[in-house]
């Protein structure tokens, strides 16, 4: 079982992480988890652990156990997830809700139980109130309804962070949660029907240039406001809160500035080169109307975003399309 520390009774203070111990990465092939991967080799960890799903299924507990048991890790990134867009979220709900709690659940109680002294758990921004007041702060977490296209997934990372917090109020482990706004870069999800907003644009404006089309349809109606960080600058967010915050509460992870939908449209149709009409397909939902977190906590710990949101869309189309044969859907 694990040891029951505090930060209080043993003097536990955030520092640089023994870049020699294993550190598991869950869902390290994934958008975030690949490029906290891609972090934490270039900070010069020398035991990163991974699996693929087909390796080690993280909805099959007894399997999650005798992984931690065989690893041993010293330090955890929670990244992996079932994920999904607007579409997905709405359309299969329970896969979402239950999926999320399998994975949170086994990989928490794993870590538990074999003491694992540093776990970060990454969540979503989705956790926080539909019309909470903007720019979202940490404190509005459960103070609302949620949106409803995506509350089932909401409701699961919620559970993660109260799991979290449990963890240390009843074992004393310094684990933490962060809470990413909107990400995007390479490796993102670009299908047809799994894809965030800014993957889906940049599939949509790609194959449109490509194919000579005079016009692209859009959902909704391009005035709903978003905010959208790099997954590199998160990878290197999370590497920071490791070593500088503890505490219960979950961080906010963005940059604290937002585009409407349409500005984002107009910025991808740019960096693939497309000049033809921009059209909306008004009876789609525009699903929450702003979504802006307020990031003084994660700038207080010392970290701001530095990656400018035209040229991560521009680093991004490059990606995809230098990966597009390999992409899934």
């Amino acid at each position: 079982m694990a040891e029951s520390f505090t930060a209080d009774s043993t003097g536990f203070k955030p520092g640089v992480l023994d870049r020699a111990a294993p550190f598991y990465v869950a869902g390290h092939r994934g958008l975030v988890g690949s490029a906290i991967w891609r972090r934490l080799e270039s900070a010069g960890f020398t035991d990163l652990r991974g699996r693929t799903s087909s390796e080690l299924d993280l909805k099959d507990r007894a399997a999650v156990f005798s992984y931690f048991a065989e690893v041993n890790p010293r330090y955890v990134v929670l990244a992996a997830a079932k994920v999904g867009g607007i579409l997905a979220n709405n359309t299969y709900p329970v896969d979402f809700l239950t999926e999320n709690l399998q994975i949170q659940i086994n990989v928490l109680d794993a870590a538990r139980e074999q003491g694992v002294e540093r776990l970060l758990f990454l969540g979503s921004s989705c956790i926080y109130p539909r019309l909470a007041q903007q720019p979202i702060s940490e404190d509005s977490l459960l103070t609302g309804h949620l949106e409803p296209t995506n509350d089932a997934y909401a409701i699961a990372k919620i559970a993660g962070i109260m799991h979290v917090q449990a963890v240390r109020r009843q074992y004393g482990l310094p684990w933490i949660s962060a809470m990413p706004t909107n990400l995007y870069g390479p490796g993102d999800n670009f299908s047809s029907e799994g894809s965030h907003v800014l993957p889906a644009l940049i599939r949509r404006y790609d194959e449109a240039a490509r194919q000579g089309l005079g016009s692209v349809t859009n959902w909704g109606t391009g005035a709903p406001r978003r905010e959208f960080l790099h997954v590199d600058d998160m990878a290197a967010a999370c590497l920071h809160l490791l070593e500088h915050y503890d505490g219960p509460q979950q961080v906010n992870v963005g940059t604290g500035s937002d585009v409407t939908i349409k500005e984002l449209a107009e910025l991808v149709a740019e960096a693939v080169g497309y000049n033809g009409a921009m059209e909306w397909d008004t009876s789609k939902p525009d699903g929450t109307p702003q979504k802006l977190l307020d990031v003084s906590k994660l700038t207080d710990a010392g970290w701001t975003a530095q990656i400018p949101l035209n040229e991560g869309i521009r680093d991004t189309v490059s990606w995809y399309r230098n990966n597009l044969a390999a992409l899934r859907g």
